[in-house]
């Protein structure tokens, strides 16, 4: 008997728990809980961590889980990196469904780093008006170069304020059009934005923007992950998941 564990946190594991749930496939979708109003699937659902690799291997032992999908976010790495311990110490094959990365073209004007702090080092200077597209969890970092004014952009208003010298707060959650972020910097007047490398459709348009307006990017790249079975559609998930069936 099938039974599914689907990591999520992506329109992608959204999608998929929709094809899962309409095939009448047995499966249970998690989330880790960074978001207040995580949106409702139509599979049973759990919110919250598991305890590390060591305690996701129970819960996979304990829930008879046959199958693991890793559709967490692209940055969500130390979850990746359980899934795969997990997989490896009870033996349940995992697929990763994730996002190709984004790709600079000729007429962008990106500044790859790879982690927070080197975002916020590459924003020294004179003051200027950044978005911040990087989620909630790292605000407090760029405190460290007060001179400029933030423009955060956020799935859920903060329950309080930021340790920002001057910023701005916009709710929003993707997917994101052209012509909404093309208002979006020409309104807050953006001059630099700093983003990690999601990847995907889903929010991309902001980078179509830049490139339309000329405002440069300081892209933070992915971490890097152990080898692991990706594949980029939830066809190529129900397929490995008819093919494991046998």
């Amino acid at each position: 008997m099938i039974n599914v564990l689907i990591l999520g946190g992506t329109s992608e594991a959204s999608a998929l728990a929709c094809a899962v749930s309409q095939r009448g496939i047995p499966a249970m979708f998690s989330y880790a809980g960074r978001v207040k109003a995580p949106k409702a699937q139509p599979l049973p659902t759990r919110v919250g961590g598991f305890g590390g690799a060591e305690g996701l291997a129970a819960f996979i032992t304990q829930q008879n889980i046959t199958h693991i999908i890793d559709a967490t976010h692209p940055f969500a790495s130390q979850m990746s990196r359980n899934v795969l311990a997990a997989a490896l110490q009870t033996g349940v094959p995992a697929i990763a469904l994730t996002r190709p990365v984004w790709v600079p073209t000729t007429h962008d004007n990106w500044q790859h780093v790879t982690s927070i702090e080197e975002a916020v080092s590459a924003l020294e200077g004179p003051p200027q008006r950044v978005l911040l597209a990087i989620g909630r969890m790292h605000l407090a970092a760029f405190s460290s170069q007060p001179q400029h004014h933030y423009v955060l952009r956020l799935v859920d208003q903060p329950t309080a304020p930021p340790p920002l010298a001057h910023f701005t707060t916009t709710v929003d959650r993707g997917p994101f059009t052209l012509e909404g972020d093309l208002a979006l910097l020409k309104t807050q007047r953006i001059e630099h934005i700093v983003c990690k490398n999601a990847g995907g459709e889903g929010a991309s348009s902001k980078l179509d923007a830049a490139r339309a307006l000329g405002v440069p990017v300081i892209m933070i790249d992915r971490p890097a992950l152990p080898a692991r079975h990706e594949v980029y559609s939830v066809n190529e998930v129900l397929a490995w998941l008819n093919d494991s069936r046998g």
